[in-house]
């Protein structure tokens, strides 16, 4: 059996939902997965066998089985930053209107400058929240049990190397993990994966709250659950998300998952302002972000644990006869509280983690004109440099590792 950090795909199956290939076998494709079929074409995989191979044993929790049971509307999504309390869920199961609930743990991971929600969950439960056709793909299931992932297609497509493995984070210790199927998700969830990863992911596995409602419009228990959860507590209508990409009306929470950027940022809450922007809570943005003046650059507002580790690079760039090779009038800003252009994603420039740097020959897409002695210099003091992902960002560093300076 194929490990997780060293997992090479093998052979697809195809129906309703795409699964990419979990483990290469000796004479397969030479490690890489076959292309999966359209949705539209016919199934070509056999019919379903009694056991799925096992992707990472180590990340693996009971198998499914079977789906039992009615599925469920997932109406609501309620998001804490710490576990749930049993008490408190007993009252939300209690209001009118409140048919069913699944707990879950939810978390942010940032993938080439986007931060994603990443969901822990039992799949056998999980799935009644799901599309019927994706709720009964039982091998989708038995692979994310089995340790892999579960992603929506058009965000794996982005993300995912030839070998179908993804990084959950930017250090180089992150977990990988396979993406065992490609599955329609639950509006503002990116992906999913079993309990088993949590730890590793360094998320909670408790402090999520899927709602289904019956005989209600879901909004109508907005206040009353509101009340009972308090006011810093993400409550989303998920029929509205899942029409406009985001709830207008809530306080939204990300709850960045380990590495840097767990233990920089903490939790971070936000409001929805309207032509991409967002509204940070004003008690975040007064503890973290600074406006300090740097080598080069000059004066710049971003996190506060940025500058050290900026000046230091932006120094040696400066000692070592580099400074002309940054030019200050290219520099695009570090800290802005909005959403990557046409999407509800935030980028790490929402903390005042990321700048962009001589941004007119650096575009997106392209290998860049920057300078790569000084990418080197600030790959040297922990920043990641976009110029690295498979669609580049050259102009983009962030901060990726802390580092003690001086």
């Amino acid at each position: 059996m194929c490990r997780g950090r060293g997992l090479r795909g093998g052979a697809a199956a195809a129906a309703l939902v795409l699964l990419l290939g979990a483990c290469s076998e000796a004479g397969s494709t030479g490690g890489r997965a076959p292309a999966p079929a359209s949705p539209s074409e016919p199934s070509t995989a056999p019919p379903a066998t009694p056991a799925v191979p096992v992707a990472d044993p180590e990340h693996a929790v009971e198998p499914p089985g079977e789906r039992d049971g009615r599925l469920w509307s997932a109406d609501i999504l309620v998001q804490w930053d710490q576990p749930l309390d049993d008490d408190l869920v007993k009252k939300i199961e209690k209001l009118r209107g409140v048919a069913h609930t699944e707990r879950i743990g939810l978390g942010q991971v940032s993938l080439e400058n986007r931060v994603l929600t990443v969901a822990s969950v039992d799949p056998a439960d999980y799935r009644h929240f799901t599309r019927a056709e994706v709720a009964d793909f039982q091998e989708a299931w038995d692979r994310v049990a089995g340790g892999e992932l579960a992603i929506d297609r058009a965000v794996a497509r982005r993300l995912a190397d030839a070998d179908g493995m993804i990084r959950l984070g930017n250090e180089d210790e992150a977990p990988t993990l396979h993406v065992g199927a490609y599955t329609p998700q639950i509006p503002t969830i990116d992906m999913v994966v079993n309990t088993a990863w949590a730890e590793d992911i360094e998320m909670a596995t408790n402090n999520g709250l899927l709602i289904s409602t019956d005989d209600i419009t879901p909004a109508t228990i907005r206040k009353p659950l509101e009340r009972l959860v308090g006011e810093d507590v993400s409550v989303q209508m998920l029929d509205v998300a899942s029409r406009i990409g985001l709830d207008p009306d809530a306080r939204l929470t990300a709850i960045p998952t380990g590495g840097t950027l767990g233990s920089v940022v903490g939790t971070y809450r936000y409001r929805v302002a309207g032509g991409g922007r967002i509204d940070p809570d004003p008690g975040w943005v007064a503890a973290n972000i600074r406006t300090e003046v740097v080598p080069i650059l000059g004066s710049v507002t971003c996190h506060k644990d940025l500058f050290p580790q900026l000046r230091a690079a932006l120094l040696e760039v400066q000692q070592r006869g580099l400074a002309d090779e940054i030019n200050p009038g290219e520099y695009a800003g570090c800290y802005y509280p909005r959403f990557i252009a046409n999407t509800t994603t935030l980028s790490n420039h929402s903390f005042g983690l990321a700048l962009d740097l001589n941004v007119p020959g650096n575009l997106r897409g392209t290998v860049g004109e920057i300078d790569r002695d000084v990418v080197a210099i600030f790959k040297t003091w922990g920043f990641a440099w976009g110029g690295d992902w498979r669609f580049t960002d050259p102009m983009h560093f962030e901060l990726s590792e802390v580092k003690a300076v001086g």
